[in-house]
């Protein structure tokens, strides 16, 4: 039951991901409809058996004006692979500023990366350039579509049509 669901909007735009109880409640009361099913798993109920919801389509729009990723600690983290920018470690992770604050750095997608402590230390208040530290990856801003398809850690195949693979790259 721990499943996720993809949830589309009318004009299948994906819109969010929602566990599967609430996902078959939407599906069950006519407000979605079943747009693909897990070939894997059914829901039994004592008399009936359910298809188990994979992607499912809103009946009515939704608007949703502003379709972005929270700027979060954990969020910076996904999109870096839980690893340091700039050794590669998985251990003790922390933000680092690549424009330092003090230099009038900004709180963004764009200039925070992940760090372990020994090389936010070791760069201090420097730029990477600075400190002779190379980024293996420059911090960038991800879609909302990207997000949900590369770091949310799900991706059930049959997502794809409507978010693509991760193999693909955005230009």
């Amino acid at each position: 039951m721990s499943r996720k669901v993809l949830v589309l909007n009318q004009d299948y735009s994906a819109l969010t991901i929602c566990s599967m109880p609430k996902a078959f409640l939407l599906v069950y009361l006519n407000k979605a409809e079943l747009v693909a099913e897990s070939t894997t798993e059914k829901l039994h109920s004592i008399s009936q058996t359910f298809p188990f919801p994979s992607v499912i389509r809103l009946n009515r729009y939704v608007y949703f004006p502003y379709k972005g990723v929270m700027l979060s600690r954990q969020n910076i983290f996904k999109r870096d692979d839980n690893m340091c920018q700039y050794c590669g470690s998985k251990d003790h992770l922390t933000l680092d500023h690549v424009m330092p604050k003090s230099r009038q750095g900004r709180t963004s997608w764009d200039n925070l990366t992940t760090a372990c402590k020994y090389c936010n230390s070791k760069k201090g208040d420097h730029t990477p350039e600075e400190a002779g530290m190379t980024l293996r990856r420059r911090p960038f801003k991800p879609s909302f579509v990207m997000f949900l398809r590369n770091f949310s850690g799900i991706l059930d195949q049959q997502w794809i049509p409507f978010v693509g693979s991760k193999m693909e790259q955005i230009v």
